[in-house]
């Protein structure tokens, strides 16, 4: 696997890597907040500053990750490749490429939240409440110095 840049012609393939993994950690979302997410996600990808793809052997995206100043606002990967370390690939290309240092994770995701704690972020705050308003309480995370 490797890491590399997302072009606008990859953006519907990774807003299907999102729903396939959104699907497989997150069971706390609903069918409905699928439907508001989903557009949202699907026009994120032009904006954020720093998006970049990981890529399995056989040139397919299989995972990205998006960093907008400093911050990690997206990481998913397809449930098809967990485990096999491309999370790690595209947290350290988001830490030592695009600078990362912070990101918010879903409280109600624990292999999300032991991933990151695991690669050197620690929590330093808690929110009730996600970025759209929804009741799925959010971790604040930064990066350790020691990381």
């Amino acid at each position: 696997m490797r890491v590399s840049g997302v072009g606008v012609e990859e953006y519907g393939r990774a807003a299907e890597v999102w729903e396939a993994s959104v699907r497989a950690t997150h069971d706390f979302v609903t069918e409905a907040d699928l439907d508001v997410f989903r557009p949202l996600v699907a026009g994120s990808f032009g904006k954020i500053a720093q998006l970049a793809g990981l890529w399995d052997d056989d040139d397919r995206l299989v995972g990205f990750v998006g960093v907008e100043h400093g911050k990690v606002e997206m990481l998913f990967l397809d449930p098809e490749v967990r485990g096999q370390g491309g999370g790690k690939l595209l947290i350290e290309h988001a830490i030592e490429v695009f600078g990362a240092s912070t990101l918010d994770v879903n409280e109600q995701n624990p292999h999300a939240v032991g991933f990151y704690l695991h690669h050197g972020f620690r929590v330093i705050g808690r929110s009730e409440l996600d970025s759209t308003g929804r009741p799925y309480p959010l971790l604040h995370l930064t990066l350790s110095p020691t990381a």
